[in-house]
């Protein structure tokens, strides 16, 4: 019999002569593989893997092919694929088939002891020769596990090697690359699923106690957690999972434990990438042996330690941090019974270990109490510790640190998103989040809003949060039960307890308050709504039937907490419009998001902020200028034409100035883009021509002010419908909406050019008429008057070819109408002998005449811009033309120097500089000999806006004369 087989601390150490007082089993003789010629060598390797396979599993024992297995174990690397190969599978085909002899050796030795000591032969001494071969497996066992063991070390040794230096080589050169042609990925995976099935057989029959030898356990796990480092085996499932399966087993099967949580820890504060991988372990075991004592074990060790050395090692923290959130994912329920030694880490300094904490209470909150069997007492227990959870995580939303802060919001928001928040706790939560928007911290904003997203999109109280819509059927139930209570008083005060519960909102009643009001909301209509005089016969006629007193109760608690939701949620509107003029774009973003659920769920004023995040397209950040388009066309672009004209005309009906503009300036991008199609313009056109039944006078002036905005980016939308566009701009209709002839004028201010020569051929003259008309006539109310005009004198000088004539006749017709005089000489002597004049024609006059003088100064720059490009032209094609002919270059150099000494390049552009300078002077001096029409005004204007009395009393002439003296 071969002596016992004791686990060395290296592989060369059985080489070490035995100075023990015990014999054990040692290299005596071994072969010089180092030595020997490759064909020798594979000719050795051939007669160990035959020695292996022919004769008995335990024959390794023996001294002779214990020594050569050593020795090619110990040269392994030596080796040719193919011995490497044959080597291998021998013996670890010997140590799977010695696995299940050693259920056959329990069954062989039970019935020798049941027989008395003889075996089935009747041979004396049975029991002691079934010991012998029970020895004899155990050594073989070992040994086996021990090689195949070294070899994975050996051969991941020199991969790694190997695989550092092709690296190197491939940077520096491509000359050489390593050349192995044994695959050994699934050769490791298999050696390692052996070992880890051959530590789940019963070993106490090999080891003769219910824990086997630890000098054998101490081998395995500290190999297994030496491989567990190496982050690319831990990317093969299998050989992670038969890792996992071994550190498992070790530590609960065979309490293994002290060790194997010291060394989990130690590599938790060392390496990230293993986390996870070990919380699998945890929970693998805990699941495969229904023992827990690995994780409550780690959870232990962990609450023990120091908070402040949290403080020191960063990375340490947040790994462990990671690690309990992992546990707590798959394993809630083992975690909530130990969690009470995890909460003083809430008081130490480490904010990373607090923001891990706060994670592990979500997890627990939403996974650990959702079984419904037990006893009332544990149900209670259960129930308590959830509560004070969620008075944790509601503490530990004013945490002193942004992060905790900004981690536990985060918390709740998974939390909703579970369905793990109860009615009665929703709207303190709610309050939390609100009173959080304003926040220092822009991460604690961030998380903030997120929040409050996800309170609305899985809040349990109905599709819409209309305040007025749940205060009518609050109102409503509230007489029903009222009607109902006095016939079902309660009798006891279990019955008195239970209202206590209902109106707290406790999970028990979570799902029957949610299907009522679900009810509720999905059943009352408009006509729900209280009325004076109606009976209490109508009142209870108007309301579904939900049931009996408690139901109709639970119900009404249900709605009040809608309803104080509903307006927590419309109270943070004042909060999100500052949001939005934030300067971190992560809370612009944000805030419009929120506002869009906000509006999806009908909250009260979210219209109105929402409206206020057009001006932000005109921010520089590209982010904030995607968020704004992308909330714009999920709001008001629809796939149906018709409900996306509708959409757009509304929003320009309503908006005010600045938004027009922002308006104007997001739907020329979308024209461009394609988001709006042709359909949506047609439809549109329809809304302006009073084509869409039931369309009104200023729903018609929207849609035309929504294609104004389209044709800036794109002139030609407006050529299709020029003659409704005068016929019903200018109409009748302009006089049930006066807004209407403005936004006309707009229209033909952003006519093409082909189209305004083809709107002068057609209706040129009747074009002028209007305009001429809308300027002198008294057709428009005094507040209307102002901007049409405007815009109408604009017009004028857009499409007219000569648009000076035009406007002096205006002038002359607004100067007559005031002063009742038609000469212009007259009007200084009119003033000064004291003539009383109408304000309202005064100030008219002076509006029309300082538009004019600005709308002509505009078209004085404009037309030396078109001379001043037509020159530049003409000069380009005619050196074009000139360096064609390559005979006349000594001429054109000729004439060139000529010109060019003569100055008569520069004398053009003088006397377009003098002939512009002088028609601005017209315009702005009277002090020039000639006469003109609007510079006689300067003095009077200048004297009527240093009458302050005058002004004073008259508040009209303020802006008027200001314009003109502008």
């Amino acid at each position: 019999m071969a002596p016992p087989f004791i686990f060395p601390q290296t592989l060369t150490s059985l080489e070490e002569d035995n100075d023990s007082d015990y014999t054990r089993l040692t290299v005596q003789n071994p072969s010089p593989i180092s030595s020997l010629r490759p064909s020798e060598l594979e000719e050795f390797v051939k007669g160990v893997s035959f020695d292996l396979s022919d004769k008995e599993l335990f024959c390794v024992e023996e001294q002779e092919v214990f020594d050569r297995v050593y020795s090619l174990v110990k040269n392994f690397t030596s080796l040719s694929p193919g011995s490497k190969f044959n080597l291998v599978e021998s013996l670890r085909s010997n140590l799977s088939v010695l696995l299940p002899n050693v259920d056959s050796l329990s069954r062989l030795r039970r019935s020798v002891s049941r027989d008395g000591g003889q075996d089935e032969n009747d041979e004396p001494g049975g029991e002691h020769s079934v010991a012998d071969r029970l020895a004899s497996h155990r050594n073989a066992f070992k040994i086996y596990s021990f090689f195949l063991v070294h070899i994975l070390l050996i051969n991941e040794s020199s991969s790694s090697s190997v695989n550092n230096a092709a690296a190197k080589v491939l940077a520096s050169s491509k000359k050489k690359r390593p050349v192995d042609s044994w695959n050994w990925e699934p050769q490791r995976g298999r050696i390692l699923n052996l070992i880890a099935n051959s530590l789940e057989i019963n070993l106490s029959l090999l080891f003769g106690s219910s824990d086997p030898d630890e000098n054998y356990l101490s081998f395995i796990m500290k190999n297994a957690f030496l491989m567990f480092e190496n982050a690319l085996l831990l990317k093969d499932s299998d050989i992670k999972d038969a890792l996992c399966r071994i550190i498992g087993t070790c530590a609960t099967k065979y309490h293994y434990l002290a060790q194997s949580c010291a060394s989990i820890l130690h590599m938790i504060h060392k390496y990230d990438f293993v986390v996870t991988h070990l919380a699998d372990a945890v929970a693998g075991a805990e699941k495969r042996y229904a023992d827990g004592s690995m994780a409550t074990s780690l959870i232990r060790e962990i609450g023990r330690m120091n908070p402040k050395d949290y403080v020191k090692d960063t990375v340490g923290a947040e790994n462990i941090g990671r690690f309990l959130v992992e546990l707590a994912e798959r394993l809630p329920k083992l975690l909530s019974t130990n969690i009470g030694l995890l909460v003083p880490h809430f008081g130490g300094e480490s904010y990373k270990i607090r923001n891990a904490l706060a994670g592990v209470l979500g997890k627990l909150i939403a996974k650990a109490f959702n079984d419904v069997e037990g006893e009332v007492s544990s149900k209670s227990i259960r129930l308590r510790t959830k509560q004070a959870m969620l008075e944790i995580l509601l503490e530990r939303c004013r945490d002193v640190s942004a992060y905790t802060r900004s981690r536990v919001l985060q918390v709740w928001a998974e939390l909703c998103e579970e369905h793990s928040v109860s009615i009665g706790l929703w709207n303190e939560v709610a309050t939390v989040a609100s009173g959080r928007l304003e926040d220092k911290s822009a991460i604690v904003r961030k998380s903030a809003l997120n929040l409050l997203i996800m309170m609305l999109q899985h809040n349990p109280f109905g599709p819409q949060l209309r305040a007025t819509s749940f205060e009518a059927t609050l109102e409503q139930y509230k007489k029903k039960l009222t009607e109902l209570a006095p016939k079902c008083t309660p009798q006891n005060s279990d019955e008195a307890l239970l209202d206590n519960e209902v109106s707290c909102g406790e999970s028990g009643v979570e799902d029957e308050e949610v299907e009522g009001v679900s009810k509720g909301q999905d059943s009352l209509s408009d006509s729900c709504l209280p009325n004076a005089g109606d009976g209490q016969v109508q009142g209870d006629n108007s309301v579904p039937d939900v049931g009996n007193v408690e139901q109709t109760r639970t119900l009404v608690a249900s709605l009040e907490a809608g309803l104080r939701f509903s307006k927590c949620i419309s109270e943070t509107m004042p909060a999100l419009v500052q949001l939005m003029a934030s300067s971190s774009s992560g809370d612009v973003e944000n805030t419009i998001l929120l506002l869009m659920r906000c509006r999806q769920f009908q909250i009260d004023g979210s219209e109105t902020c929402l409206r206020k995040m057009l001006p932000l397209v005109f921010s520089q950040d590209k982010s904030i200028y995607e968020a704004v388009e992308n909330a714009f066309i999920t709001i008001y672009i629809r796939k149906n034409p018709v409900e996306t004209a509708k959409n757009l005309l509304n929003l320009a009906v309503d908006s005010n100035i600045g938004d027009l503009a922002a308006l104007e300036f997001i739907l020329g991008a979308l024209v461009s883009k394609g988001e709006i199609t042709a359909s949506m313009l047609s439809a549109l056109w329809d809304f302006f021509c009073f084509n869409v039944s039931g369309t009104t006078a200023e729903q018609s002036r929207g849609a035309l002010s929504v294609l104004c905005m389209a044709a800036k980016s794109s002139p030609t939308v407006l050529s299709s419908h020029l003659q409704e566009i005068v016929d019903i701009g200018f109409g009748r209709w302009a006089k049930v909406e006066p807004l209407l002839a403005r936004t006309a004028c707009v229209a033909l201010q952003r006519l093409c050019e082909e189209d305004k020569k083809k709107l002068l051929s057609t209706n040129g003259t009747r074009v002028f008429g209007i305009l001429d008309s809308l300027v002198s006539g008294f057709s428009l109310s005094e507040n209307i008057w102002y901007a049409a005009v405007d815009k109408a004198i604009a017009a004028l000088y857009a499409i007219h070819p000569t648009p000076e004539t035009i406007a002096a006749d205006l002038v002359k017709k607004s100067l007559k109408s005031a002063f009742e005089s038609g000469e212009g000489s007259e009007m200084q002597t009119d003033i000064a002998s004291g003539t009383t004049v109408q304000v309202t024609k005064l100030s008219r006059y002076l509006f029309i005449v300082s538009h004019v003088a600005m709308n002509q100064l505009v078209y004085i720059e404009s037309s030396i811009r078109k001379i001043q490009k037509a020159k530049s032209k003409k000069e380009k094609m005619d050196a074009e033309k000139k360096n064609l002919d390559a005979n006349t270059e000594s001429d054109v150099q000729k004439d060139d120097g000529i010109n060019s000494e003569l100055g008569l390049a520069a004398s053009e552009d003088a006397m377009l500089d003098t002939l512009a300078e002088r028609a601005e002077k017209e315009i702005v001096s009277s002090g020039s000999a000639e006469k003109n029409l609007i510079g006689h005004c300067a003095p009077f204007v200048s004297k009527l806006c240093r009458n302050f009395s005058v002004m004073q009393k008259v508040m009209t002439l303020i802006s008027s004369p200001r314009i003109s003296a502008a």
